[in-house]
C-alpha cells in the first residue's frame, strides 16, 4: 500500500507539539510493516541547515490559488525508510517558527493545493492521502472539486485526523473566493456558524474522519468538548473513529536514552532509583519522598486550576516532593514560581522547556501527574510508563484509553474521574499509601513498563481502517 501523509510538521525537520512526534512517528512504522509511506510537509526556513543540506530539488511548478498563481519547489529528503518531501515557497514559509502570522490560512491553503499538484510531477502515486489537523482541510476538499479527473488521483482515497479541535482554523466568509478560490456551488462545505472553518472542510470531504483516542472520539459529540463541531461531527458520526496514538518505543528507552546518566530495565531498577537521586539534588528538593512530576504546557485545559487550587493542601497532606517543567500562561507560571519560593525543598519549578530535563523527570520521579480538563490523546502518560513512572490522571480522551486504574489487578496508574481537585488529592493520596510498600511498589512499576504503548500497535488500526477503504 502506498500512503502518503500531510502534516504542517514532523520529526526530525520541525515540531512544535505532538503532531510533529505522531507525523514522524505513525509512517516509519507503516514503513517497518512494509507499506511505502511518505511525508509531505512545508519547507520551513527555521529547518536546521544540517538537515536541509541532506535534501535535493525533484520538482518545480505553478500552484493556482483563486486568482493567484504561486511557485512552488518540491525538495526530498530521507530519514531511515520514510521519504520525506518539503514544500518551498519563501514567501509563506520563510519566517521564523511556524504559526501565529495573519495569513496562516493563506499559507496553508496553498500548501494543500501545492500538495495535489505534487502528485502530478512524482513518480509515486498514493493509495492514501491521509491529512491532519486544520491546516490540510482544504487537502481533501481541493481534490473532489478540482482534481479528481486527474490521472492520479482519480481512485485516491483520504483521511482527515482530528489532533485537536480547539484549532480549526476559522476565518472570514471573504476568504472563501478570494483567497481558497472556492466556487459559490461549494460554499457550504467550508462555511460553519458564519465563519470559514478548515477543519470543517476536511470533515465534509474526506472519506474516513479519525482522531487519536477512542474516548475522544466519543467527547468530541459533547458540546463540552467540540468547540461549536458537535452538531457538524454528529451528522457526519458515521465515518468518525478514534485510534490511540503511539510513542517512539526507540527513542523514549531507558536502557538507551542518553539524556539519562544512568540506565536501568523492568528487570533491574536500581538505575531509576539512582536516577531519582540525581534528580532530587539536581532540583534541590528534599530526599526520602515520594517524588511526583509534571511536564507540561501551563494551560488551562491541562488541569492546572485543580493544582492551583488544592497544592497547598496536598503538600500539607501527603509525603511527596513536586517538580514542575512548562511554560505557558504567565498567571500558572507565577503560581509555580511562588510555590517554589513558599516550600524550598518540596517543590521545585523549571520555567521553559529543555528536552533532556523532561527525560530526566519521566526517569527520575515516581508518579506523573496529568489531571487534563481534556487530552485528545496525550503521549506523557505513555513516556512516563516506560521509564516506569506510575501516571497519576483524570479519565479523559486518550487518558481514559491508555490508564487503567490500581484498583483493578491490570491497573497501571491512578485515575479520578471528575473535574474536582479533591477528587485528583484523592488520587494522590492513594499513590503515597501505595508507595510506601516498595516491594508492591516495584511490582506495580515492572506492570506499567510492560505495557505496549509502540506505534506497532497503532499502524495496524490505521492500516485495517486504509484497507477497508481501499476494498
Amino acid at each position: 500500500m502506498k500512503i502518503l501523509f500531510a502534516a504542517s510538521e514532523a520529526v526530525p525537520y520541525m515540531a512544535s507539539g505532538g503532531l510533529a512526534d505522531v507525523a514522524g512517528a505513525l509512517p516509519k512504522a507503516l514503513c517497518a510493516a512494509g507499506h511505502d509511506c511518505r511525508v509531505v510537509l512545508p519547507l520551513y526556513g527555521d529547518i536546521a541547515p544540517a538537515l536541509r543540506q541532506q535534501l535535493r530539488l525533484v520538482a518545480q511548478f505553478q500552484v493556482p490559488l483563486a486568482w493567484r498563481s504561486q511557485y512552488c519547489g518540491v525538495w526530498q529528503g530521507q530519514v531511515g525508510a520514510v521519504t520525506y518531501y518539503l514544500l518551498d515557497n519563501e514567501y509563506y514559509f520563510k519566517r521564523p517558527g511556524l504559526y501565529g502570522f495573519y495569513d496562516d490560512g493563506e499559507r496553508y491553503a496553498y500548501f494543500s493545493k501545492a500538495v495535489l499538484e505534487m502528485l502530478q510531477y512524482l513518480d509515486f502515486t498514493p493509495d492514501i492521502l491521509h491529512c491532519n489537523d486544520w491546516q490540510t482541510g482544504m487537502i481533501p476538499l481541493y481534490l473532489n472539486l478540482f482534481y479528481r479527473p486527474v490521472p492520479c488521483c482519480r481512485e485516491l482515497r483520504t483521511v482527515y485526523t482530528i489532533h485537536n479541535i480547539a484549532y480549526q482554523g476559522r476565518y472570514g466568509t471573504e476568504m472563501a473566493s478570494d483567497v481558497l478560490g472556492i466556487p459559490y456551488y461549494a460554499m457550504g462545505q467550508v462555511e460553519y456558524q458564519g465563519d470559514v472553518n478548515l477543519m470543517k472542510a476536511g470533515i465534509e470531504a474526506a472519506d474516513r474522519v479519525t482522531t487519536v483516542s477512542p474516548t475522544y472520539a466519543q467527547e468530541l459529540l459533547d458540546p463540552w468538548y467540540a468547540h461549536g463541531l458537535d452538531g457538524l461531527l454528529r451528522q457526519r458520526q458515521d465515518k468518525l473513529t478514534g485510534i490511540l496514538n503511539g510513542i517512539d518505543t526507540e527513542s523514549y528507552n531507558p536502557q538507551t536514552d542518553p539524556a539519562l546518566t544512568v540506565h536501568y530495565n523492568s528487570r533491574s531498577l536500581a538505575g531509576k532509583a539512582k536516577n531519582k537521586s540525581q534528580l532530587t539534588s539536581q532540583m534541590g528538593l528534599e530526599e526520602g519522598r515520594m517524588l511526583m512530576g509534571m511536564v507540561t504546557r501551563l494551560a488551562s485545559h491541562k488541569g492546572l486550576d485543580l493544582v492551583q487550587y488544592i497544592l497547598e493542601e496536598m503538600l500539607a497532606s501527603t509525603p511527596l516532593n513536586l517538580v514542575v517543567l512548562g511554560t505557558g500562561e504567565y498567571g500558572y507560571e507565577s503560581f509555580f514560581a511562588q510555590m517554589q519560593k513558599m516550600h524550598p525543598g518540596r517543590v521545585a519549578v523549571h520555567l521553559g522547556f529543555v528536552p533532556q530535563l523532561a527525560r530526566q523527570i519521566y526517569a527520575g520521579c515516581d508518579t506523573f501527574l496529568m489531571p487534563s480538563k481534556s487530552e485528545p490523546c496525550g503521549l506523557s502518560q505513555m513516556v512516563a510508563q516506560r521509564y516506569g513512572t506510575l501516571p497519576i490522571v483524570r479519565e479523559t480522551g486518550g487518558l481514559k484509553d491508555s490508564i487503567v486504574d490500581m484498583g483493578n489487578p491490570q491497573g497501571n496508574g491512578y485515575t479520578f474521574q471528575t473535574y474536582n481537585a479533591h477528587d485528583m488529592l484523592d488520587a494522590v493520596r492513594r499513590a503515597c499509601r501505595d508507595y510506601e510498600n516498595q516491594t508492591e511498589w516495584k511490582k506495580k512499576v515492572r506492570r506499567a513498563m510492560a505495557c505496549d504503548f509502540s506505534w506497532d500497535r497503532s499502524a495496524q488500526a490505521y492500516l485495517a481502517l486504509y484497507q477497508g477503504l481501499l476494498s
